[in-house]
């Protein structure tokens, strides 16, 4: 119930910041970025981290105490694989994206010039829900069997 639970905030998380992604792009004026952007660094970053992780604990202790296992089957292996690549992007990637449009945007409210353009903002609100919902379908339908011992 809980992988479940952190999945579906996960998602919901993702959705989130699609919102003030698309919020920001398609922005009139500098206030409503600046505002996007200072609302995504509120919700991406550390409650994207902590559902990820969330998530990954969770996923670990269920497929130890299943049939499945961690590494039998291919479905679980590629969930696991799935689920660390997001939980990593997090800290690696969308954080310092997040912290150069927050960065951009108090410099543009301090001098008025600057760039308050998404830019790599636009690919995590993307991808990640992509990557959920592939490892949600995993899930339902368990697809190629069993990992070979070889």
């Amino acid at each position: 119930m809980l992988h479940i639970a952190a999945g579906g905030a996960w998602l919901g998380l993702d959705v989130a910041l699609g919102v003030l992604v698309f919020v920001a792009l398609t922005a009139a004026g500098p206030s409503t970025r600046i505002l996007s952007y200072e609302a995504i660094n509120l919700i991406a970053v550390w409650p994207l981290l902590t559902v990820g992780l969330l998530s990954l604990v969770s996923g670990v202790v269920l497929a130890w105490r299943s049939k499945y296992g961690l590494l039998r089957y291919w479905w679980v292996a590629i969930k696991l694989a799935l689920n660390i690549a997001l939980t990593a992007l997090v800290p690696l990637a969308l954080r310092p994206t997040v912290l150069d449009a927050v960065d951009r945007a108090k410099e543009f409210s301090a001098t008025g010039a600057g760039d308050l353009s998404v830019g790599n903002l636009v690919f995590p609100p993307l991808v990640s829900p992509a990557a959920l919902l592939v490892a949600m379908a995993l899930s339902v339908f368990k697809p190629w069997g069993r990992i070979s011992k070889r």
